[in-house]
C-alpha cells in the first residue's frame, strides 16, 4: 500500500477495539457503543469487506461484574475477572450481530497457539473457514489460563498476529486517541496528528506514550503491532473509535487517524509465522562472516559461523541470531538442540556426523526457516 486511496481496494480487514472504548468509564461494557460498531461492521460487509474482530474488554467487564474498583495485580484474580467478563463480552457481540442476521464465533488464542507450527496452521484454517461461512470471528486472548498474556500480552500484538493468520490487507486499531501525534496532545496543544508514515520507521517509536488505566496497551504497542502486521504486507490505521462513522470514513479513504503503510514484499506463510513469534527459546551468536552471508547473501546459517550458544532449546525451536554486538539480526527454526549446537559450533558441516554420531541437516538453520529482523 502506498497511500490512503489504496484502502478502497482492501477487502480483508482485522479490526481491534480497545478496552477504553468498550467500557463505560469502568462501569462495565458500553452496550450502545458496541452496537454502533457492529452496525458499522455490517455496513463494511455489505461493501464486500471481510471482517475479523479482535476485542478487548473481558477483564474490564469482569471487574464490573465482580464489583472490583481497580485492576487486580494477582494473576489468579485477573484470570477470574477475565473468565467472568468473557461471558458478558461474547453475549453482547452475539446479540448485536444477531439483530442483523449474522453469526459470530468466539476464538480464544494464546501466543502458544501461534508459536507452535501445527497449532498455528490449525488456527489459520479455522479462521479462514469461518470467513468462508460468512461468520464474524470475535478473537480475544485466552487470559483465563495463560499467565504470560496477562502480565505481558496485549491485544494490539494479538491483532497483528491475527492479521498474519487471515492474510489481512488492512488492520484497523480503534483507540481513545485520534492517532499518532508528533507530541503528547494531552499536554501539548500544538501537537500535530501524523496522517501517514511507514510502519517500519523506528523513529516513530519515540513519539509513543503510555496506555490507559483499563487497557494494557499504549501507542507504543500499537506501533509495534503495525510493524509486526507489515511483515505480512498488512497496512495499519490507528484511529479514534469515538469518531462518528469512523470505519466508513476509513473505507472511503478519508483522512482520519494515522495510516502506517506496509512494504510491498509479502513474506511466505512460514516466514509470516516466524515474524510473529514473541517467545524465543535461545540465542546463537554469529561471527562477522556468518552475519554477512545470512543478511546480505540470503544464505542458510551454518554451524561454522556460530561462536556461542545461550539457553536450552530443542530441535525445531525458534532461536534468535545475534551479531558480535548482541544485536538480533535474524531468527529461525534450528535443526539441532542446544547441547548439539554447542558441540558443532565453529565446525564445518562435514564434521557434524563425526561430532554427533549422526547428521540431521547440513545447515544449522535453513534459509527457508530463517527471517531477517
Amino acid at each position: 500500500m502506498q497511500n490512503r486511496s489504496d484502502i478502497k481496494q482492501c477487502k480483508n480487514w482485522v479490526i481491534k477495539i480497545g478496552s477504553a472504548l468498550l467500557t463505560n468509564d469502568g462501569q462495565g461494557l458500553d452496550v450502545s457503543a458496541i452496537q454502533t460498531w457492529v452496525e458499522q461492521i455490517v455496513a463494511l460487509r455489505e461493501k464486500g469487506i471481510q471482517v475479523t474482530l479482535v476485542s478487548s474488554g473481558a477483564v474490564a467487564e469482569g471487574m464490573q461484574r465482580l464489583g472490583l474498583t481497580s485492576r487486580p495485580h494477582a494473576v489468579h484474580e485477573l484470570q477470574a475477572a477475565a473468565a467472568v467478563g468473557q461471558m458478558g463480552l461474547v453475549q453482547c457481540y452475539e446479540s448485536a450481530f444477531k439483530k442483523h442476521g449474522i453469526h459470530t464465533a468466539q476464538i480464544l488464542l494464546t501466543h502458544e497457539d501461534t508459536a507452535n507450527r501445527k497449532r498455528y496452521i490449525n488456527a489459520r484454517s479455522t479462521l479462514r473457514t469461518l470467513q468462508e461461512m460468512n461468520v464474524v470471528p470475535v478473537v480475544n486472548e485466552n487470559d483465563t489460563v495463560v499467565t504470560d498474556e496477562i502480565r505481558f500480552g496485549d491485544n494490539d500484538s494479538l491483532a497483528a498476529l491475527v492479521s498474519n493468520l487471515v492474510d489481512a490487507d488492512l488492520l484497523v486499531i480503534l483507540t481513545d486517541q485520534d492517532g499518532l501525534f508528533d507530541a503528547d496532545p494531552r499536554s501539548n496543544k500544538d501537537a500535530r496528528l501524523i496522517h501517514q508514515g511507514d510502519a517500519n520507521d523506528i523513529s516513530l517509536m519515540a513519539l509513543a506514550g503510555e496506555g490507559s488505566a483499563l487497557g494494557r496497551g499504549g501507542m507504543l504497542t500499537k506501533l509495534k503491532a503495525a510493524r509486526l502486521a507489515a511483515g505480512s504486507g498488512t497496512s495499519t490505521v490507528i484511529a479514534s473509535g469515538r469518531c462518528e462513522a469512523v470505519l466508513q470514513k476509513i473505507s472511503n479513504a478519508e483522512e482520519v487517524g494515522t495510516l502506517l503503510t506496509a512494504s510491498t514484499e509479502i513474506l511466505t506463510a512460514r516466514k509470516q509465522w516466524l515474524a510473529g513469534q514473541i517467545n524465543l527459546h535461545g540465542t546463537v551468536h554469529l561471527d562477522a562472516g556468518a552475519v554477512k552471508k545470512v543478511c546480505e547473501q540470503g544464505s542458510s546459517l551454518l554451524a561454522v559461523g556460530v561462536t556461542a550458544v545461550d539457553g536450552q532449546f530443542n530441535r525445531g525451536a525458534i532461536v534468535r541470531c545475534v551479531n558480535d554486538s548482541g544485536h538480533e539480526v535474524a531468527r529461525g527454526l534450528i535443526n539441532y538442540n542446544a547441547d548439539e549446537t554447542k558441540r558443532i559450533m565453529g565446525q564445518s558441516s562435514d564434521h557434524i556426523e563425526a561430532l554427533l554420531g549422526y547428521v540431521g541437516e547440513a545447515e544449522l538453520v535453513h534459509r527457508d526457516n530463517l527471517i531477517l529482523t
